[in-house]
């Protein structure tokens, strides 16, 4: 299928990198700070307690949803006031975390693929999470971030799509958005307006996953952004009158 993209917003997390890792690191770098720095609070809540504890936090805080640093915040000050810890050492124990987010590993086509992609069309990060272009080092090729923090709401709400589009300065049905969730993502961003390209990695297994959503089809999916880059680069061929 081909149509004009006169902009990309794109998920970071199992889009660009996987986020699996990175909470296992988190877990592990923060529980063995508090050994270090609040014994009383690794004791009592070690890596599966504190996991426990977050999902408790987060179901006790709705209205919060969208915001994962408050909910992760909220986390680490009830796990040291309810161990006997000391409250004050938050801010520095999600100094910690906000270090662990930002280290991550990228899928090895994705920098390749986002560098090619910036150098055809303005590029906005949507997300859900809370990782940090200019901590991770991408900040470069993205004309802004748009949080589900800083916005208000998270994917798949239309308002966050439709604000990063009016950012943009570009008209919902010209803007792609890309990512790994079928609803969150490509359902989200069709329903407000946008095109949805499906990022659908192989499994481990080498399986593609199948499409799940019986009612809507991606207008676009690529097993990694080397293909959806390729795709895009075809199209600005086809538009110049190039060969593609």
């Amino acid at each position: 299928m081909r149509f004009p993209v006169r902009a990309i917003t794109l998920d970071l997390d199992d889009t660009l990198w996987p986020f699996a890792p990175i909470g296992a690191r988190i877990e592990r770098t923060l529980h063995g700070w508090m050994e270090r720095h609040s014994p009383a609070t690794a004791a009592r809540f070690p890596i599966e307690e504190m996991r426990a504890l977050r999902d408790c936090v987060v179901a006790e805080h709705p209205q919060h949803a969208h915001d994962l640093s408050l909910l992760r915040r909220l986390t680490i000050e009830r796990a040291l006031r309810e161990s006997g810890g000391d409250v004050a050492l938050a801010e520095a124990a999600y100094a910690i975390f906000f270090n662990e987010r930002n280290q991550v590993e990228f899928y090895p086509e994705a920098r390749d693929a986002l560098r090619r992609l910036a150098a055809r069309v303005p590029l906005a990060a949507v997300s859900n999470g809370n990782a940090d272009l200019a901590a991770i080092g991408i900040a470069e090729h993205f004309r802004f971030q748009l949080g589900a923090r800083e916005h208000g709401a998270a994917k798949p709400e239309p308002g966050i799509f439709l604000a990063a589009c009016e950012r943009l300065g570009v008209e919902p049905h010209h803007v792609l958005h890309v990512g790994d969730h079928p609803e969150m993502d490509v359902a989200g961003a069709q329903r407000a307006g946008l095109r949805g390209c499906w990022i659908a990695r192989a499994d481990a297994a080498g399986r593609i996953p199948r499409w799940p959503i019986a009612d809507l089809q991606p207008d676009l999916a690529f097993s990694d952004l080397t293909a959806l880059a390729d795709w895009l680069d075809a199209g600005h061929a086809r538009h110049s009158g190039l060969a593609a």
